[in-house]
């Protein structure tokens, strides 16, 4: 074992060693995280629904039908009544014929591209995909080919280049709302792309659902794409919608594929009955109280007047998630300290999660902060500002 303490040496040495922290209270804008109160701007609980009080009675009430656990996968005795009525619901909130429930977003990734992509075939992915995006087109066992990120010519280039060649399939995937910088990707361009080459397009909108579009249908809606654009969307239910798990939505034939052949949908139990309960009274929440996403809108607003008069590193992003970039990732920690000093908590995040000298303080908003709290955020930040040397503010910005 003597190999693995130099390697978490290693790791502690270049500022990249992780440690989960103990949250003590439910999600919110002021959690109790190691024994603090701390005021919270690192959660991807974008619309308030994680405490919600309806959506808790929901699973209560889910408990008490089904019991605690699903007991087997989904194709043995685990698919209950109410992960049927998500599935339905979700395929009428995507606008889709079917949709199936994963346990995780990874999952969900995993199973869909392992399912459609294997040896002789093709992935082309965005350099700053989510690594579950990624670790499918690994695991297919296809070829995983790489573009600059949001270059739909570079795409493009590549898939036209490889269209001579001998290949069974062609697969795009994406993320809808890229879950590190926050901006969007350029669907309405890699629909075209996938159009004119052949390609199947798979959008991972984990990050947009719930947020963004009309009800909170996402990246998709929010760009007027639908199905026969985008054949694959998969989303997950653990962030703006507050409880757990993933699903896929597509057609009849994309639905039934995955259920035959999605390994990671086939050999697992599937997620409690009560989770789905639970998630289908967000689902209802987040389609009907447009505000919350209205309040996300006016707040990130305001942030984003305030940094700029602030002279911040912000990246450019419409969406809850606000990165400022630090560049190494001891500034980064040093940052997030200084913050949580002030009793404000925003994670650092370091490589291998973003590129190297792009580590960031990946700030996030949810809808039961108020403004109160934005402005205390801008004011820890000011003082940060202040006692930072001007050369290392200078070589962020």
């Amino acid at each position: 074992m003597k190999h693995l303490a130099l390697g978490l040496k290693r790791l502690r040495e270049t500022h990249l060693y992780r440690r989960p922290r103990v949250l003590e209270s439910p999600q919110g804008a002021r959690p109790l995280v190691d024994g603090r109160r701390m005021l919270a701007f690192c959660s991807n609980d974008y619309l308030g629904l994680a405490n919600h009080p309806q959506v808790i009675a929901a699973l209560k009430r889910g408990a008490d039908a089904y019991g605690v656990g699903s007991g087997a996968a989904h194709l043995v005795t685990g698919h209950s009544a109410a992960h049927q009525a998500l599935e339905e619901e979700l395929a009428d909130f995507t606008k889709r014929p079917r949709a199936l429930l994963f346990s995780t977003g990874y999952m969900a990734n995993v199973g869909v591209i392992s399912a459609l992509a294997g040896r002789g075939d093709q992935v082309f992915e965005d350099r700053l995909n989510h690594a579950s995006l990624l670790d499918g087109a690994l695991l297919s066992r296809a070829r995983l080919r790489r573009y600059a990120h949001a270059d739909p010519q570079a795409l493009s280039g590549m898939l036209e280049g490889q269209l001579s060649e001998e290949c069974n399939a062609r697969l795009i995937a994406t993320d809808g709302v890229f879950s590190m910088d926050g901006d969007l990707a350029p669907l309405p361009d890699l629909a075209c792309v996938a159009e004119r080459t052949g390609a199947w397009l798979l959008v991972d909108d984990a990050h947009g659902l719930g947020v963004l579009g009309e009800e909170g249908r996402g990246s998709l809606d929010h760009m007027g794409l639908e199905q026969a654009e985008v054949p694959i969307l998969v989303g997950t239910l653990g962030k703006a919608f507050g409880t757990s798990g993933a699903f896929v939505a597509g057609g009849e034939e994309l639905i039934e594929t995955l259920i035959q052949r999605a390994r990671s949908y086939i050999y697992t139990t599937a997620p409690p009955p009560a989770i789905a309960e639970a998630t289908r009274e967000s689902l209802r929440i987040a389609r009907r109280e447009s505000w919350r996403r209205e309040r996300l809108r006016e707040l990130i607003r305001r942030f984003r007047v305030g940094a700029a008069a602030l002279g911040l590193p912000l990246m450019d992003s419409g969406t809850p998630i606000q990165p400022l970039v630090a560049g190494t990732a001891e500034q980064a920690l040093s940052w997030s300290r200084s913050l949580e000093a002030q009793g404000i908590l925003v994670s650092a995040i370091r490589p291998p999660t973003v590129p190297e000298g792009s580590a960031r303080l990946r700030i996030t908003f949810s809808a039961v902060h108020d403004e109160r709290d934005v402005d205390r955020l801008l004011d820890a930040l000011a003082r940060l500002r202040c006692h930072l040397p001007q050369a290392e503010m200078a070589a962020a910005l």
